[in-house]
């Protein structure tokens, strides 16, 4: 009985690692794409990826022929989006998608980078079908036309440098 528990064990792992040799990489990529953060150093993605991998692993005799990767994947989200929701403090994110609110970059890399279907992010997040489609619409034209910064007022400051100047 040990033994062949044993033997369990080493499959389960054996399995596992080639799970994450194979998807780790992309894991990580959604992660970073999420956290809008640089990517060679991305703490927050880091941590995200690797409590998705734990809830994964944890869960592995119990998957049955669903997809490791979509269960890491929809942890994955909704990690983000409780922390995303909640999290006061910290520096802002910096990345490409920073312009995004969490709730955009998250449907937003879910619906274009993963691939996954309306209904499905719909029903991930608890949202109307329509709400995901509208949030969708609204954080791809925000990343193609972003918002321009205020023009400093060319007046205002020629008159600040002439009375700074003695």
């Amino acid at each position: 009985m040990r033994a062949r528990d044993e033997a369990r064990a080493a499959r389960r792992a054996s399995e596992f690692q080639a799970f994450v040799a194979g998807a780790g990489g992309r894991l990580l990529h959604t992660a970073t794409l999420l956290t809008a953060e640089a990517p060679d150093d991305n703490p927050r993605a880091r941590r995200l990826l690797t409590l998705a991998l734990a809830h994964t692993y944890a869960c592995w005799d119990r998957l049955r022929g669903e997809d490791p990767y979509d269960r890491a994947r929809q942890y994955l989200a909704t990690r983000f989006a409780r922390s995303a929701w909640h999290r006061h403090g910290g520096p802002p994110p910096t990345g490409a998608l920073a312009l995004l609110t969490p709730q955009e970059r998250l449907i937003l890399v879910l619906r274009l980078y993963e691939g996954v279907g309306e209904e499905q992010v719909a029903a991930l997040l608890g949202l109307p079908q329509e709400r995901v489609h509208a949030l969708c619409d609204r954080a791809t034209a925000t990343l193609l036309h972003p918002p321009r910064p205020p023009a400093a007022n060319p007046a205002a400051s020629g008159t600040a440098a002439r009375t700074a100047t003695p």
